[in-house]
Formats: structure tokens, C-alpha cells, sequence
């Protein structure tokens, strides 16, 4: 099968949708399809190029201007060209709550007949009238789109824009076997809970609560188990943490340590010496730094409604609640019971989850396969 995937974003841009088309583009010609990704995200100059790497062609359509944005809205002719003239079995385009450049390029091959699949990455939330009013979602599933979201509650916000369309879940993808500690044992417990959390710095992913949640934890954990105590490891950049690392040397929290941004295998060493991963994020359409997180073996804490539903299971693998103040206390509890903490612990290890690539990659053509019956 020849698939086209369709990206404002991509590597070497670092975020969510970035990382999961790069990684579902290589997984799916490892399985031995023909991928081309389009993408207005630049490389190494402003230039647009065309470059094979590992097996994947990725056309690179940036505006060739300095610092501009992943947009491009002038090249509509050129990639009608392109799918038009590639011998393209489906195109997958992949949406994030702003995207110029795949809804433009969405309509481009629903124009020229070509089977297609949309996944949103992202939460419609605020926007949602403004999404409903444009009705691309809902003239796309008219013309016979797959349209699938990365988790349920994704798909469900997703269906309702597109005026009640049939939104499946088409989850993020992990590698399991890199994720998970070799010996799959659980560290043996000395009395320091260590707390993991990776996210970028920006006022969506609430850091200024996590550090709030972790501050009245250990309050908390002082009370009822003064044996244990916390140590928190924030992982991530971004403009908001300036003011995290400000709130940490104000209120003298020397057990929060700031790691900044640190590569895959540094955050899967520091998972493997973590007990807990923390995350206050309330519009999270995934939560891929969990599933990390969770197929290393952390208990995962976090707040219910989000994607973490999907893989979370509440009391089992982690513990999620409906208010910062109940994480808060959660936590604490969580951390004071050595017991209940290495069962989550356990159980995560031993029950790989139902995101592994090659589930993924299964899903994925299942939606291709459906976008060609909608095309039909």
C-alpha cells in the first residue's frame, strides 16, 4: 500500500504529532508499505525539499521565510500534483487544534477522489463553535472520511463538531520492549517515592498546579507517614518554567528538581529509578508521556476525563481523580503505602498496554481500509 501522510508538524520539531508521524511513517514502511510524508515543517534550510531517509520520502514545503510557522497556504497546486500523480492508496492526514496546512491539504485529496483518514491529536475544547461553524469534520465524514481521534474522549469531542460522525480511536503508538526495564522487577522500595513528570512548560499543561499538587502531597505525607518522604523530577522546557524554578527557590523546595529537556533513553533511565509519574494536565487528548511512563513500570496519578482513561485504570494501574485537591491527597495516600504502591507498580510491568506499535499499525490500516469503502 502507498500512503501519504499529512502534517503541518514534523520532526525536527519536538512535540506529540511530530514524534507519532515520524514514528507511525517508519513503522508502517518497516511493515512494508510505501510512505511519503508532506509536511510544512522546514529542515534544515527554509528551502522546500524532497529527502529519503530510512524508507520514508518527506516533502518538506515550508514558507521560506525566517522563523515563519509550520503553515504553507500557496501550496495547494503543488501538492494536488503530487497526490494526484503518486499512485496514492490513502492519504492520512493528522490534526492538531490549528492546522492550516492538513485541513487545506485534507480537502485537496477529498477533491481529487483519493481515499482518506483524519486523526485529531488534540482536545476540542473553547474552539469547538468555531469548528462546528467551519464544518470541514462534518462535510469530510459527508464524503466518505475515516475520521478517528487518539482516545475517546478525543473521539467523542471530534464527533461532535463533525455533526454526530462515526469517530473511532486510533490511540498513539509506544515501543514496549524500549519502554520497559530489562530485568521487569520493581525497584525494591527505600523509604524516597520518586515523583516523574514530562511535559513542556506552557500554561496548558498547568505546571504551576503540578508543583501545587506535589507541595501539598508531601504537606500531607509529613503528617500521616513522616518515615517517607517525596522527591519530584520535572522534566520539560518552556516559557512557564522560569516561573516553576522561581516558585521552587521561593518556597524552598529543594526535593523538586528542574531536569530540563533530556533525550528518550535519559527519561526512560530516570523512569526506571521512578516510583510515580504525576501529571495535572485536564486537556490532554493522550497523555503519550504517560504511557511511557506507565510501560516502565511508574504508577500513573492524574486527573480523570482525559486520554489517560484509555490506558489508566483507576486503583489498578494508577489513581485518577476530578480535582487538583483530591490528586494532592491521592498522592500522599499513594506515597504512605509502600504495599499498594509496588502492586501498581507491578501490574503495570506485567500488563504491556494495548497501544504497542504493532496494535497500532494494525488499527491504522483498519482505518485505511475504511477510508477506501468510504471513497468507493
Amino acid at each position: 500500500m502507498k500512503v501519504a501522510l499529512l502534517s503541518d508538524c514534523y520532526l525536527p520539531r519536538l512535540g506529540g504529532i511530530e514524534v507519532q508521524v515520524h514514528d507511525l511513517a517508519h513503522r508502517l514502511s518497516a511493515a512494508g508499505h510505501e510512505v511519503e510524508v508532506v509536511t510544512a515543517t522546514a529542515g534544515d534550510t527554509r528551502a522546500t525539499t524532497t529527502v529519503v531517509a530510512e524508507g520514508v520520502t518527506v516533502h518538506r514545503l515550508p514558507l521560506p521565510v525566517p522563523g515563519a510557522p509550520p503553515v504553507n497556504p500557496f501550496v495547494r497546486d503543488q501538492v494536488r500534483e503530487l497526490l494526484a500523480s503518486g499512485s496514492f492508496d490513502v492519504v492520512h492526514g493528522h490534526m492538531g487544534v490549528v492546522s492550516p496546512f492538513a485541513t487545506d491539504l485534507i480537502g485537496v485529496a477529498v477533491d481529487i477522489g483519493l481515499p482518506t483518514a483524519a486523526t485529531w491529536h488534540c482536545v476540542i475544547d473553547r474552539s469547538a463553535p468555531v469548528f462546528r461553524a467551519l464544518g470541514h469534520a462534518r462535510r469530510w465524514s459527508e464524503a466518505g472520511v475515516a475520521l478517528s481521534a487518539v482516545s475517546a474522549m478525543a473521539a467523542h469531542r471530534v464527533s461532535a463538531i463533525a455533526g454526530g460522525a462515526d469517530v473511532r480511536v486510533l490511540g498513539n503508538g509506544i515501543d514496549v520492549d524500549q519502554w520497559r526495564p530489562a530485568d521487569g522487577r520493581v525497584r525494591p522500595d527505600d523509604g524516597v517515592v520518586r515523583v516523574v513528570s514530562a511535559l513542556r512548560f506552557v500554561r496548558r499543561k498547568r505546571p504551576g498546579a503540578l508543583l501545587d499538587v506535589l507541595r501539598r502531597a508531601r504537606e500531607e505525607l509529613d503528617r500521616v507517614a513522616p518515615d517517607r518522604r517525596l522527591e519530584a523530577h520535572l522534566v520539560g522546557d518552556g516559557p512557564q518554567r522560569r516561573l516553576v524554578a522561581a516558585q521552587v527557590r521561593r518556597h524552598g523546595l529543594d526535593w523538586v528538581h528542574l531536569s530540563g529537556r533530556v533525550t528518550r533513553d535519559e527519561l526512560r533511565d530516570l523512569h526506571w529509578r521512578g516510583d510515580i509519574y504525576l501529571t495535572t494536565a485536564r486537556l490532554e487528548a493522550f497523555g503519550i508521556a504517560a504511557l511511557e511512563a506507565r510501560t516502565a513500570g511508574l504508577a500513573v496519578a492524574g486527573l480523570r476525563g482525559t486520554g489517560m482513561d484509555d490506558f489508566v485504570a483507576d486503583g489498578l494501574g494508577g489513581i485518577l481523580h476530578r480535582s487538583d485537591g483530591d490528586l494532592a491527597t491521592g498522592l500522599a495516600q499513594l506515597a504512605a503505602d509502600p504495599s499498594r504502591l509496588a502492586q501498581m507498580r507491578a501490574h503495570n510491568l506485567g500488563t504491556p498496554p494495548a497501544q504497542s506499535w504493532g496494535s497500532i499499525v494494525e488499527a491504522t490500516l483498519a482505518e485505511y481500509a475504511r477510508a477506501q469503502r468510504g471513497a468507493s
